[in-house]
């Protein structure tokens, strides 16, 4: 380890019923440095024509010396902004939605924005959607690029999508695409699902995966909080470190169980991620000796 941590974020799903200061407040007090802001409508509102003023999440920001990473824009299916989408009035509100998030993390001095393939109707040739998805992916990443931010794409387990569920779907895809801001997310979720490894993700994408939805997994979700599932984090983190991982670690809890008390999930994760890191640095104090 070359003495910087990887560092680790929150993300503010599982806050859905909790203001937005609450969850800047807390991410503060437990010593998050940064969070990926996910554009739920009671936290931040956006659509293709408009978003919330930007401006109270510059206050919070600043308030609370935590900075937004990232932009997490709402587009699984069923929602309306679809990267595959087969209507050409549903392109352009695509469009002009993945355009205005890149405004957004523009505006906020976040450093990249999270999409993904979009999703294939099921009486389709999924190669169809793909090429939708394709087309769709390299016009955002074209603009995103004229704006100075990357793009991180992750993989989506099946059913949400039949796109692209595994490295060598995303692989696929970015050869496709074929442009310099589209990156990688590394959602460890969808790595379980699909068999995917965290050292295959990067022999496949090297310094292009940028990003990591990072949680624990078990037999109630693959969107835990850290601690609460099976995962070996320190080993995990090490194979980041090996590989030379530059991004943060997001923690993307979705477990309906944290919904009442999100504060003490992320104060799992925390207590999680630097136990890990004291792991570490004793197996490497150790073999120095």
């Amino acid at each position: 380890m070359n003495g910087r941590r990887i560092e680790l974020a929150t993300m503010n799903h599982h806050y859905m019923f909790y203001d937005l200061d609450v969850f800047f407040e807390n991410a503060s007090k437990l010593g998050y440095p940064c969070v990926e802001l996910w554009t739920s409508p009671q936290h931040f509102f956006m659509d293709y024509q408009q978003n919330d003023p930007t401006e109270r999440v510059l206050a919070l920001m600043d308030k609370f010396g935590v900075r937004v990473h990232g932009i997490c824009p709402e587009q699984c299916n069923p929602k309306p902004h679809n990267m595959a989408a087969k209507d050409k009035s549903i392109q352009n509100r695509t469009l002009a939605y993945f355009t205005r998030a890149i405004d957004v993390a523009k505006t906020l001095g976040a450093s990249q924005v999270l999409v993904t393939s979009g999703w294939a109707y099921y009486d389709e040739p999924v190669e169809q959607a793909r090429e939708r998805s394709a087309s769709m992916l390299k016009k955002v990443a074209h603009y995103a690029e004229s704006q100075g931010i990357n793009l991180a794409i992750e993989a989506l387990r099946a059913p949400e999508s039949r796109i692209a569920n595994t490295v060598k779907d995303l692989e696929l895809l970015l050869e496709m695409v074929d442009e310099t801001a589209l990156k990688v997310c590394l959602d460890i979720g969808a790595m379980v699902s699909a068999g995917d490894t965290i050292q295959g993700y990067f022999d496949a994408f090297g310094a292009n995966l940028i990003h990591s939805h990072y949680v624990d997994t078990g037999e109630r979700s693959l969107h835990l909080a850290l601690g609460d599932g099976n995962r070996n984090i320190a080993e995990d983190i090490m194979t980041f470190e090996r590989n030379g991982y530059t991004g943060v670690l997001s923690v993307e809890c979705t477990d309906s169980e944290t919904l009442t008390n999100p504060m003490a999930a992320d104060a799992r994760s925390m207590s999680a991620y630097l136990e890990a890191y004291r792991n570490i640095e004793g197996l490497e104090a150790a073999g120095s000796r």
